[in-house]
This record gives C-alpha cells, sequence and structure tokens, in this order.
C-alpha cells in the first residue's frame, strides 16, 4: 500500500519522537529511526539493464536503470549477562536456558587485575526498520528488497551452546589455529581487533567494545553463510532476473556488508571494523549494531532478462 506524503511525514515524526524519548534504552523505535541514513544507504546509479519484450506484433528490447544500495538487514546484538539483549523488545527471544545460563567475564574485579578473558552472547534479529525504510528509498527512486525479515530471528546463541559456548568443532579449524588467517585488522597496521574463528562467545581482550565488536563480526559471518555447523537461519536471499543479492560478509570488506552502531552510541553512519572512530565503553557489557548489505536491482520491462551493463 502506497502511504501519502502526509503519512510519511507523520509516520517520521512519530519515529524522530519516539527516539527523542528513548535516549537511555534501545527500543524498536529508536532502531525504525536510525535507518534514515544516507551515509548507511549509498544509493547509486550502477548500470543498465536489457529485457526481451515481446507481443503478438513482435518484440523489442527495453532498458532500465540498474541501482545499489545498502540495507539494513538486521540487528546484531553482542552482550556480556544472557537474558539481558541490549534491544529490549527482543530479550525474551533469548532467555537463560538449562544450556546457556551465565556470561560475562572472567574477572574478580580486583583493581590491580587485567581482565583479558571475555564472553559474549550474539544475536542476529531481522530489523524492524524495513517498511519505514523502504519508503525513505522510494524518495530517492527504484528500490531493491533485503534479504531480512523483521523480528526473525536469525541466530540466537543462547540455542546454539556447544558451538558458540564451547567452539565445537571450530576450534581446531584452519582459520583458527593460523595466524593471519580471517583476522578483524591486521598486526602490522598495528590495529588488530582479533580473530574471526572460531565463530564463538569467547575471546581474551583489554577492549570491552573491540571483543563485543569481534563477536557481532562473528554472528554476520555465520548468517551470511549457508551450511554452517551453528544453530541458526541463513540471512540470504536468492538471486532473480534483474535482482543481486548480498552475498558472505567479510571482515574490513565494505563492499560486502557495514556496521551502524545502534548502543552505546547511536550513529548516523555506516563503518566496518577495526575504525578509528569513538569507542564508547557499555557499563553493562551489552552492545548493538545494524548490519547492512548491499543489494542491486533494476525495474522489470519485459518477459526476459538479456543482461547488463554496469558503469565504470
Amino acid at each position: 500500500m502506497k502511504l501519502s506524503r502526509r503519512a510519511w511525514r507523520t509516520g517520521m515524526a512519530s519515529v524522530l519522537l519516539g527516539t527523542a524519548a528513548s535516549a537511555f534504552a534501545l527500543n524498536t523505535a529508536t532502531i525504525t529511526g536510525s535507518v534514515l541514513s544516507p551515509d548507511c544507504l549509498s544509493y547509486r546509479v550502477q548500470g543498465i539493464c536489457y529485457w526481451l519484450y515481446c507481443t503478438l506484433t513482435g518484440c523489442t528490447v527495453r532498458t532500465s536503470v540498474k541501482v545499489q544500495h545498502y540495507v539494513p538487514d538486521a540487528v546484531v546484538s553482542s552482550y556480556s549477562n544472557t537474558g539481558e539483549n541490549p534491544w529490549v523488545e527482543v530479550r525474551a527471544m533469548s532467555m537463560p536456558n538449562p544450556t546457556a545460563q551465565g556470561g560475562g567475564d572472567g574477572t574478580t574485579n580486583e583493581e590491580h587485575e587485567n581482565n583479558l578473558a571475555k564472553f559474549k552472547n550474539a544475536d542476529v534479529i531481522g530489523h524492524p526498520g524495513a517498511t519505514f525504510f523502504s519508503e525513505f528509498v522510494s524518495q530517492l527512486g527504484y528500490s531493491c528488497a533485503g534479504a531480512g525479515t523483521a523480528f526473525m530471528p536469525y541466530l540466537l546463541s543462547t540455542l546454539d551452546t556447544v558451538a558458540w559456548r564451547y567452539n565445537i568443532p571450530e576450534s581446531v579449524y584452519p582459520e583458527a589455529l593460523i595466524p593471519g588467517m580471517r583476522e578483524i585488522g591486521t598486526r602490522t597496521g598495528l590495529n588488530l581487533w582479533g580473530n574471526v574463528y572460531p565463530r564463538g562467545g569467547l575471546l581474551h581482550h583489554v577492549d570491552d567494545y573491540k571483543a563485543a565488536a569481534v563477536v557481532a563480526q562473528r554472528a554476520g559471518d555465520i548468517v551470511t553463510r549457508r551450511g554452517q555447523v551453528h544453530v541458526y537461519q541463513p540471512l540470504l536471499a536468492n538471486a532473480s532476473a534483474g535482482y543481486w543479492p548480498a552475498g558472505a560478509l567479510v571482515e574490513s570488506d565494505a563492499s560486502t556488508g557495514k556496521w551502524q552502531e545502534l548502543t552505546p552510541r547511536l550513529s548516523s553512519s555506516c563503518g566496518v571494523f577495526p575504525h578509528n572512530n569513538v569507542r564508547i565503553q557499555a557499563q553493562q557489557g551489552d552492545y548493538a549494531w545494524a548490519l547492512w548489505r548491499p543489494y542491486s536491482c533494476c525495474q522489470r520491462r519485459g518477459q526476459v532478462f538479456l543482461g547488463s551493463t554496469d558503469f565504470n
């Protein structure tokens, strides 16, 4: 159903009002309002699509504009205390259970202690702002559908106990054993945040923000691939004529996906890990990012898709 311009303005005002009123909690209104980000959207005309259009009198070739932009597919939460997802409306999805109860850091809270051992839960849940986002993009032109479904749980680490808490079997994968493989940042660049494998909630780090970001990257890595040894649902769409969906998320590669911080600081821009932006440490060890992924598409203008040409 097409929203009127007045309804669009009213809806925007309501969301922004809800965002302003929820400065100390991450809720659905705050997340929905965060989609109004031109930087994360990165809308551009990518090329031209060609379609064969046939009628009883003959066939002609028609063209349509091929566009590319990012879509907020999911909210990825990375948090210390089991059952305390910072997105308040979805906490009930990942409450403690007999196989997943404890959480937090390996510390006795002694002042002289340099705490290294950390554990983070992670939830990947469909972004709730799809309808609002679609209306936002329609102001610019043709828009592409993402793979995410609002409020759909794609990964809940409390249900992925064996892989998430015990690193079985990924602790013996080459990516987990060989230095330099699948790492976020580099040693030579002096910006190494951590390793992607094993893709679980345990790691050693002195910076809680960076530890949470590494865990969020691990969760995003899992859900954007099929056939992984985890309990999850793939966050992937199938390609079709005139539609090129996002593929696997790769660390530090913005062309595969970008992160928008939602809490503890709500950001209007997107980036990848590692970054040099201001990093605010969450008091309760709970963080959340929106995962934006790139999609390309063009409007169907015929029965047969002939191909496309991309601009340089």
